[in-house]
């Protein structure tokens, strides 16, 4: 029995997928990668994000995005969705409508449940490719828990962890500190069956080459 080779698209296949879907698909060495429906905490959590970093600080701008905004990634040719991004000056499109952009400095992600079905490592390998990033938290969204990685020079980070709300961490690419009890205001941590989530995990190497 011969079995076909699966078909990779594009990236441009998937763009015109995408246009036409309803729902949202990651776009990951060639095969689309279906995005779960987000929850209340998950919500609550990046919208709470967003309204605490700035646009303006000390004459500097910020431009900041949501998940709607598409992150293309030219060295491994993908497209993701973060859920949150800020960029620092003027951020660079992909296209003339503005549909993706490449030059975050700071992006944020509130994990799926169970947090283990998310291949952090592997997104971050994609990540840490983008010239312009400084830091890249992980935030979890059963409990107050946040990774917080920051480069400190080429090909190297640190993480530290946080999970207090009475902790607070500072951020270095958008210059601000936040604290946990403001990103977790709203946010009822309840106990989640585990198949209210079922987002599809990558296949990708998650070590650096």
């Amino acid at each position: 029995m011969v079995v076909a080779p699966i078909k990779r698209l594009t990236p441009d296949e998937y763009l015109e997928r995408e246009r036409q879907a309803d729902t949202k698909s990651e776009f990951i060495d060639g095969e689309t990668i279906p995005m779960a429906g987000a929850t209340a905490n998950h919500n609550r959590l990046s919208l709470n994000l967003c309204r605490l970093l700035p646009t303006e600080i000390d004459g500097s701008t910020y431009e900041l995005f949501m998940s709607d905004m598409r992150l293309w990634l030219p060295q491994y040719e993908c497209y993701t969705y973060p859920d949150v991004m800020a960029i620092a000056g003027t951020p660079q499109f992909t296209d003339d409508k503005q549909t993706a952009v490449t030059n975050p400095c700071f992006i944020a992600k509130v994990l799926p449940v169970p947090p283990e079905t998310y291949d952090e490592l592997a997104y971050f390998r994609f990540y840490r490719a983008i010239p312009e990033l400084v830091e890249h938290l992980l935030i979890d969204r059963t409990t107050c828990r946040v990774e917080h990685w920051v480069k400190v020079k080429e090909r190297n980070w640190t993480l530290t962890e946080y999970v207090s709300e009475e902790a607070s961490l500072m951020l270095q690419s958008v210059p601000l500190e936040l604290s946990l009890k403001d990103l977790y205001k709203r946010v009822r941590f309840e106990a989640i069956a585990p198949h209210q989530d079922d987002p599809s995990s990558l296949s990708s190497d998650p070590t650096d080459k």
